[in-house]
């Protein structure tokens, strides 16, 4: 076998041979006219279709389009050729591009809309267009960069699936319960009115405040919703469009081809490459329970693409720093590279903060590596992580005031919370003593299945001090201690782990790249090795027959059982494998065979989630949000809810301020689930008090023995004032809104008011519409 092995290419393979084929197919593929183009344009087509599916025209479609592409990536595109040298294909040049220009048009927004003239936003692609026109340095960045090259066809593909995926994922579990049309879309209970009102007030005002509770600073990572005023203002589309539907396309694009492109750093592979985009994009605790358990699968990259804009925002910018950071230690000295990760360092620190902890922690551990391998840490190393604390010094204690966003210590927490999900036991139980040492038992086991490819990287001592790997098990680590130690009501604290993922699944490939180059086993072992990891990831929860949540009476010591089992599973694969082809192939046929559990989970968890059964005690558990859901609502839900906000935005000044007696979610009143935010995010102005639930004074009152969207409003004399107005109106009673508050404009929402309201006996009724109506206070302006 070794003698096989050491025989030149040419008499190893053979005419007719499986190489010759491959090779032949794929040369021939090359050669076809615009075969590179056909993966770029079936992505755009899957994207196109679905957009245009659910609510979107084609003229608002061409319009974003000409926007993202002339107004972000070609400017974004022109800076990374002149001042980037590292090799790469024409979409991660454009990812790149795209992610630089993010960055930029958030800093000129910000400061167009602070001198009132919003825009001038515009100005920054005109002035790089005019620059590399005019400087002749420049002008030759207009042509394709310098160190390009051609990936191989079936890598393009693999990645327009990925994001098809995504797009098609998005489409089903986002675009079809969030329609763009009223009263369909106030039915379904998601946090999309929120962003959407933050959409709005970044629209209209620099430095925003939170809209819904009107003088409360907004202590949010809020540079995403700058981008999409920005894109509002620019394109004339309205911003519920760009944020349900369009903005998130192209980041999701560029996000796909920016961890492949950091998987190729790491790696030196395509195909590496491609396994850490499927596995980033499929990765998740692996639930090995029958039913479905959103606590373990939920949060990857589908299920937050469109509901945590933040979040798909910052992981763009962030993948594109890594990538710079990664190439900085190829060329040290290139000053033009290290300009770029300042600015997009800077722009994550307003857009996912979270981020930062994850490469304060990355870049230690590059740090620490260095210093045992040379004695000291670069100069480099150093001045990033000098700069990573000052960004995230500035954004705890300028951007957000020092807030800790209901995030508190609370060890096991998340551990807590999956056992509550999956025992049907009620937010508020406590697991027993033995019962959470072993649902932290499955969590740990869990992760080392789907992080078992980095056991891989042992083999060879010296590779985790290399300084990419090291940076990319140091942001996991952080990850996945955050996970264990932090806790929040709404599971926001695992935006650590979360944000962690793409990087440690490329560690865990590189791993298993690492043990398979080692062990040199056929090809077809390795397929038999991934086709029993899928099989065991459905034969184990169907044979151990566990379903959640539990059913009465039975113990929740079964949760360990199928881990159990995968375990003892795993074991004797192994020592088969040893016995059938030596210790060193044998090595790599269980690391495969988990690999194939844990970084597919996320699909192994939505088919076991949807097999035919009966739940022990009713309902699945989070399959698609973590947050709990009010009772079904009635199709007339907020009729006329939108008429009002629009009308009200159409004949108001940004300014204006407005009072309204909607302030829970419907079916949720008492206790008030302080969730309701659709009036500021309609009508884009700010409210007096609407919904408080995401207010840092609300989130700063939580504890983890208590629910925290109910929490009631702390200002009572503010509320008296308010509800005054709507439930007892009297001319005293909307003058003090008028003189204390400076409230401009009413919104009454009349299924709470009653019928026969005196409203309009002190206040001028200007619009109505189904179950609001909209009235302008006396001596308050208005139009």
């Amino acid at each position: 076998m070794v003698e096989a092995r050491r025989q030149p290419r040419s008499a190893a393979t053979g005419p007719g041979r499986p190489r010759d084929r491959w090779t032949a197919a794929a040369t021939a593929a090359r050669c076809l006219p615009g075969a590179r183009c056909l993966p770029g344009a079936f992505a755009a087509a899957v994207a196109v279709a679905a957009v245009l599916c659910y609510g979107v025209s084609a003229g608002e479609v061409a319009r974003f389009t000409a926007y993202a592409g002339l107004g972000i990536a070609a400017p974004g595109v022109l800076w990374v050729r002149a001042l980037h040298r590292g090799g790469r294909t024409a979409a991660e040049e454009i990812a790149l591009g795209l992610a630089c220009g993010y960055a930029a048009e958030v800093f000129a927004y910000i400061g167009a809309r602070a001198m009132g003239a919003p825009l001038l936003v515009a100005g920054w692609p005109v002035a790089t267009y005019v620059l590399f026109l005019v400087v002749p340095g420049l002008r030759r960045h207009w042509r394709s960069g310098r160190g390009r090259c051609a990936p191989p066809v079936w890598y393009s593909w693999s990645l327009a699936l990925a994001f098809a995926y995504l797009t098609a994922w998005g489409a089903v579990t986002y675009f079809r319960p969030n329609p763009l049309t009223w009263p369909a879309l106030g039915r379904f209970v998601s946090d999309l009115p929120f962003h959407l009102a933050l959409t709005g007030e970044l629209k209209h005002h620099v430095p925003p405040s939170l809209p819904m509770v009107a003088g409360e600073p907004l202590l949010y990572h809020w540079f995403v919703y700058a981008h999409l005023a920005a894109a509002s203002w620019i394109t004339g589309l309205e911003p519920l469009v760009l944020l349900a539907r369009l903005a998130v396309l192209p980041m999701l694009a560029a996000l796909v081809v920016l961890i492949g492109m950091t998987a190729r750093r790491v790696t030196g592979l395509w195909a590496a490459a491609s396994l850490s985009v499927a596995g980033a994009v499929l990765v998740a605790l692996p639930s090995l329970y029958l039913g479905s358990n959103g606590s373990f699968t939920w949060g990857g990259i589908p299920d937050l693409a469109w509901t945590s804009p933040t979040q798909t925002f910052g992981a763009v910018l962030f993948a594109a720093l890594v990538v710079l950071l990664v190439d900085t230690r190829r060329h040290p000295r290139h000053r033009g590279a290290w300009a770029l990760a300042a600015l997009l360092l800077l722009a994550v620190m307003g857009a996912k903060a979270t981020y930062l902890p994850l490469l304060a922690a990355g870049l230690v551990a590059v740090a620490v590596t260095e210093a045992l391998r040379r004695g000291r840490p670069s100069r480099q190393a150093l001045a990033m992580l000098a700069l990573t604390g000052g960004c995230l010094l500035y954004a705890q204690f300028v951007l957000f005031g020092g807030a800790r966003q209901a995030v508190v210590v609370a060890p096991l927490y998340t551990v807590r919370a999956s056992w509550r999900e999956l025992t049907g036991r009620g937010q508020l139980a406590s697991p027993a003593p033995g019962s959470l040492w072993a649902m932290t038992a499955v969590w740990l086991l869990g992760w080392l299945v789907t992080w078992s490819g980095t056991a891989g990287l042992l083999i060879r001592p010296r590779s985790p001090l290399r300084p990419p790997l090291a940076l990319m098990l140091g942001m996991g680590a952080a990850g996945l201690g955050t996970a264990l130690l932090l806790g929040h009501p709404n599971r926001s604290h695992l935006f650590f782990l979360w944000g962690a993922y793409p990087y440690l699944v490329i560690a865990s490939v590189c791993g298993l790249v690492a043990v398979v180059r080692r062990a040199r086993p056929p090809r077809r072992v390795i397929a038999a090795a991934a086709c029993v990891g899928v099989a065991a990831a459905y034969l184990v929860p169907v044979l151990c027959g566990v379903r959640v949540p539990l059913g009465p009476g039975r113990p929740d010591t079964v949760l360990l059982t199928p881990y159990l089992v995968l375990t003892a599973l795993t074991v004797l694969t192994a020592v088969v494998a040893a016995r059938v082809w030596g210790r060193r192939r044998g090595a790599a046929v269980p690391l495969v065979m988990l690999a194939a559990v844990g970084l597919l989970a996320d699909a192994h968890g939505f088919v076991l989630g949807h097999l035919p059964g009966r739940g022990g005690s009713g309902g699945a558990v989070a399959a698609e949000r973590p947050r709990p859901v009010p009772p079904d609502v009635p199709p007339d839900v907020m009729a006329g809810a939108m008429a009002a906000g629009r009308w009200l935005r159409g004949h108001s000044a940004p300014g204006d301020l407005v009072a309204t007696n909607a302030h829970c979610l419907r079916g949720t009143e008492s206790p008030c689930d302080s969730r309701h935010f659709w009036v500021s995010a309609l009508s884009e102005r700010r409210v007096l008090v609407e919904g408080w639930a995401f207010s840092e004074r609300s989130e700063g009152a939580w504890r983890p023995d208590r629910p925290a969207t109910v929490l009631p409003f702390w200002d009572r004399r503010k509320m008296a004032a308010n509800e005054a107005a709507f439930t007892t109106p009297s001319a005293a009673a909307i003058g003090l809104l008028r003189d204390r508050y400076g409230v401009r404009w009413l919104v009454a929402d009349e299924r709470l008011t009653g019928p026969g309201t005196s409203i309009g006996r002190f206040a001028d009724l200007r619009f109505r519409s189904g179950d609001y109506a909209v009235y302008r206070v006396p001596g308050g302006g208005g139009h």
